[in-house]
């Protein structure tokens, strides 16, 4: 049995389309453009209408590249964003907003290093960019560098302290270090600063596997209060009561889980086997059978299944 880890989109970080340059006069498309409340769509359309004007020159046309191609990017049409990336670069050498932005499309093409070659030259031209120095930790991150992506994750957070996702960034890789007391420490801030589903979530995964089963609970707890109706927070908690011994309880909070995503193999698997501990034969079949439906090489409940006469 396992409880799914949060996917940390934390380290995929959002890159605004920042700065805007300046202008004299702005209208609706370009406020759109670079608006941080539009969506990528809304993005794309307001940035595309910009240029396809043809009233830019420079800094403002290499920034309607820029932030159109941070739409496409947020859309995964990656060889689109790459070109409008290129294009801003092309346009305006100096600006480091469409090195950073073309640094998240490598990233994730997966070509690290010439992510962090354009975080690098994003770093050159503005030092102060936290942005860029914490996607430059997730470009090292995904590298295997984990000491280079901490000092990366520091940098940003020494130029803004109120940074809540390089905090959990740093975090995740000091969970991922086994340093259990930075770890906590991070995510501790990260909740201070935004408390949302995934920072109780990750902190909860910290409390789980430093075997502080009640802190996890608790923390599960909250991310079930902030978000009642997303499987995550409860599926963990589900997770835990089990190890603690509570079978009903722990099915029970998979029952939630199962309302709220009824496509999670390990939900099916984790209830069937709390059914089973708790007498239902019956019920324990169907959700092992279940899991086995979505997963055909779910070990676990083949296993289970088959010491059941089921299979």
């Amino acid at each position: 049995m396992r409880v799914e880890l949060s996917l940390m989109a934390l380290l995929a970080v959002l890159a605004s389309a920042t700065p805007v340059p300046a202008a004299a006069e702005g209208g609706p498309a370009w406020d759109a453009c670079f608006a941080l409340t539009s969506t990528p769509d809304e993005r794309v359309t307001a940035c595309s209408t910009v240029i396809d004007t043809k009233s830019e020159t420079g800094r403002r046309l290499a920034g309607a590249y820029c932030s159109r191609g941070h739409g496409l990017t947020e859309k995964r049409e990656l060889d689109a964003a790459l070109s409008d990336l290129d294009e801003a670069v092309r346009l305006d050498p100096d600006y480091a907003c469409a090195y950073n932005n073309r640094g998240r499309v490598y990233n994730f093409k997966r070509d690290y290093d010439r992510a962090i070659a354009d975080y690098d030259q994003a770093i050159k031209l503005d030092p102060s960019l936290a942005l860029a120095y914490n996607n430059r930790g997730d470009s090292r991150y995904n590298k295997g560098d984990l000491d280079g992506a901490i000092a990366d994750f520091d940098a940003a957070i020494k130029r803004n302290p109120n940074y809540a996702r390089a905090y959990a960034n740093r975090g995740y890789v000091y969970a991922r270090k086994h340093d259990t007391a930075h770890a906590l420490a991070d995510f501790s801030t990260r909740i201070k600063l935004a408390p949302d589903l995934i920072a109780y979530i990750d902190r909860g995964n910290v409390y789980r596997d430093s075997e502080q089963l009640d802190r996890a609970a608790a923390d599960y707890g909250e991310a079930i209060r902030i978000a009642p109706t997303d499987a995550r927070g409860w599926r963990n908690r589900g997770m835990i009561r089990l190890y603690q011994g509570d079978n009903k309880g722990g099915a029970a909070d998979y029952d939630k889980a199962l309302q709220y995503d009824p496509s999670d193999v390990f939900s099916w698997n984790n209830r069937g086997q709390a059914r089973l501990r708790l007498g239902d034969k019956q019920g324990a079949i169907a959700d092992l059978r279940k899991a086995l439906e979505l997963e055909p090489g779910l070990a676990t409940a083949r296993d289970a299944l088959q010491k059941l006469g089921a299979l």
